[in-house]
């Protein structure tokens, strides 16, 4: 099972700081990181949390789904680790 979770739906308003608060009550929180669009530097509406151990992750994930951060419900679920080196992009 998997330390990290992926946290999407996020309001345009949440910061790192404020992400990691929310899921703080949970466990202890190794990092906490909203995903910003790398042209504008506004918020791409997800982010993820990884904790310190995967009962922490997984009590997270059980509280926090469908839960209101900033306004917004938010979909909680373990994030998957993308392939590196396959980018999608036709050369």
């Amino acid at each position: 099972m998997s330390n990290k979770l992926f946290v999407g739906g996020l309001a345009w308003a949440t910061t790192d700081q404020s992400l990691e608060k929310a899921f703080a009550v949970h466990g202890e929180v190794t990092e906490a990181r909203v995903v910003l669009d790398r042209d504008t530097g506004r918020s791409r509406g997800f982010g993820f949390v990884t904790f310190a151990s995967s009962d922490s992750a997984l009590a997270a994930k059980n509280a926090m789904d469908n839960a209101v951060i900033d306004g917004r419900n938010v979909r909680v679920d373990f994030a998957t680790d993308r392939e590196r080196g396959n980018t999608g992009i036709r050369r």
